[in-house]
């Protein structure tokens, strides 16, 4: 919050009209549970000298960590605001989503035009701001290295993520627009596909990199990381797709059910699929995706994936990647400290209610 404080003076120089871009970034990085600031932070930690493992990061070093999580936060929050659009939410963290939060202000202020053009148009423009910042105080960080191969290393890892889920949200939106005209045998490869590219990767596996190659891990380090990371963050998308579907509203801040009326192509969507009839199958896609889904209609799609085995087969593959990246972790040549604490946090990831 220190560094959107600073952008502020920025922000009033220019105009007092975007005042609504500093509230609502504030409000959007409020919430959120910082999995990737804190993977990142102990991805960090677990490549530190075995001497001193367990200290925690001098004041140089710490700013230039804290610089890196938090614009890592900055980039998700980006995401987050273009996602919302291309998938038409209406919510993000119990607060209504951006492009719909600038819809209001131009119904409030009696403005000419079409309020849901201006509304996309202004959130394209607060998530472009907020990828700046992030990259602001990521290259920030970076320059901070020990060094100029450790500085590279850092960047690349970065740079990476970046690529990576980019094309990971294309592949989710091809997903949900091309699925009847793909091969139905592929649809769980094609979905596994997604998860790894959208979110896994770029939800545990990089942040543990990025902040492990901060500190100058070595290829064996940087390895393990990604044998653990990888399956982990694979369990924490089968987790959120579950609650995409059962969710309790209270807590996930987004109404229950809402990944039905989006559509999504999930994994737990192409099992269902793949376990019915034809008959049963042509409902299913025909409701599938209706953002006029009612409560009955929610419930029905609901129980039809319970009642197909589809549930139970989620949560079990969720149960296998997280015990495939504990295993990976028990092995791993990280120190102790972090492994107990990346423990600790892989079982909060998965089992989590929101």
């Amino acid at each position: 919050m220190e560094f959107l404080a600073s952008r502020e003076s920025i922000l009033n120089r220019v105009a007092p009209d975007l005042a609504p871009f500093s509230l609502f970034s504030r409000d959007l990085l409020s919430g959120g549970k910082r999995f990737r600031a804190l993977f990142c932070y102990w991805g960090w930690r677990a490549v530190s000298p075995a001497v001193a493992e367990s200290a925690v990061p001098g004041e140089k070093e710490l700013d230039s960590l804290v610089d890196l999580c938090a614009g890592l936060e900055l980039f998700h929050a980006a995401a987050l605001v273009h996602d919302d659009i291309i998938d038409n939410s209406d919510t993000r963290r119990g607060m209504p989503s951006a492009h719909r939060r600038f819809e209001t202000l131009h119904a409030d202020g009696g403005w000419r035009g079409d309020r849901r053009s201006f509304g996309e148009g202004s959130a394209i423009l607060l998530g472009d701001l907020l990828l700046a910042w992030s990259d602001e105080l990521i290259a920030r960080a970076v320059l901070g290295a020990p060094s100029l191969e450790i500085h590279l290393a850092a960047r690349e890892a970065i740079d990476t993520m970046r690529t990576e889920v980019t094309l990971g949200q294309y592949l989710d939106l091809l997903e949900e627009r091309a699925w009847a005209t793909t091969d139905p045998e592929a649809s769980l490869e094609r979905a596994e596909r997604v998860i790894v590219y959208k979110s896994a990767k770029y939800s545990v596996e990089a942040p543990l990199v990025i902040g492990a190659s901060l500190r100058g891990s070595s290829p064996e380090q940087t390895d393990a990381l990604r044998r653990f990371g990888l399956p982990l963050g694979i369990a924490f998308q089968l987790r959120d797709d579950v609650l995409g579907v059962f969710g309790d509203a209270e807590l996930t801040g987004k109404p229950s059910g809402d990944d039905l009326r989006e559509g999504k192509r999930t994994v737990l969507v192409s099992l269902t699929r793949s376990r019915l009839d034809a008959s049963s199958r042509r409902l299913f896609d025909e409701l599938l995706g209706d953002p006029e889904l009612d409560e009955g209609q929610i419930r029905m799609l609901q129980q039809t994936m319970v009642g197909t085995g589809a549930v139970t087969e989620v949560e079990g593959m969720i149960s296998r990647r997280l015990r495939t990246a504990l295993d990976e972790l028990d092995r791993a040549p990280l120190g102790d400290t972090a492994k107990a604490e990346l423990t600790s946090l892989a079982k909060r990831l998965v089992n989590r209610q929101a």
